[in-house]
């Protein structure tokens, strides 16, 4: 059992390849999550300033 995760992690010889390709895909998925998150927080800011200033 324990045998079979080593080579499932190992992945033939490519494992270098493949759990970089995952990670890098999963950082794409985060930042396509976090980014319009960040980016609505800072209009929203940025709105409650004006409205500050203009009264």
């Amino acid at each position: 059992m324990n045998d079979s995760w080593q080579q499932f992690l190992h992945m033939g010889g490519y494992a270098r390849y493949v759990w970089s390709a995952y990670g890098i895909a999963a950082a794409v998925m985060l930042a396509n999550v976090v980014a319009p998150i960040v980016a609505l927080a800072r209009i929203k800011r940025r709105i409650a300033r004006e409205e500050f200033v203009d009264d």
